[in-house]
């Protein structure tokens, strides 16, 4: 039986690297690959053989690439939130992702095809929740200070 599509699939558009940067995020997230690959004909706008979509998975979530050229540019107004249960996750992601790329504030970086992203410990929407009103603006103030989020230092806030 064939496996249903997803309702809602993330399309993103690369001006020429989308092969590249599919590699790379299946070479950072476990359980992740390639799914499929169509590539440019003599007609197609790209050069003939190179890609034009590839559909990949990112923990079962679906993800499609496109190289559709210079026209358009990621920006933070859409990121992807990688919700991590320990330390060692969020320095994997921090570094892997990061890499090439631009770190900034509160657990964001953009990876080096300008895709932004959160990596973000699991602990920090409890602590931000937490019953004690002043202890979540301690975790928040604790927060604003941090590029990559540091589990230990947003507990002890």
């Amino acid at each position: 039986m064939e496996k249903s599509m997803q309702k809602i699939t993330p399309f993103l558009w690369f001006a020429n690297n989308a092969e590249e940067a599919v590699n790379f995020y299946i070479s950072i997230f476990k359980d992740a690959k390639i799914v499929s690959v169509s590539r440019y004909g003599d007609a197609g706008p790209g050069p003939k053989g190179s890609v034009m979509t590839a559909t990949f998975q990112l923990f079962g979530q679906d993800y499609i690439a496109l190289n559709g050229g210079p026209m358009f540019k990621f920006t933070e107004a859409i990121s992807f939130v990688v919700n991590c249960e320990t330390q060692t996750e969020v320095d994997v992601y921090w570094d892997k992702l990061s890499e090439g790329g631009e770190k900034s504030r509160c657990g964001w970086l953009k990876d080096k095809f300008g895709l932004s992203w959160q990596i973000v410990p699991v602990a920090l929407s409890e602590l931000m929740r937490h019953k004690d009103p002043e202890k979540s603006k301690r975790v928040m103030q604790a927060m604003l200070k941090m590029d990559k989020l540091d589990i230990e230092i947003l507990k002890n806030a």
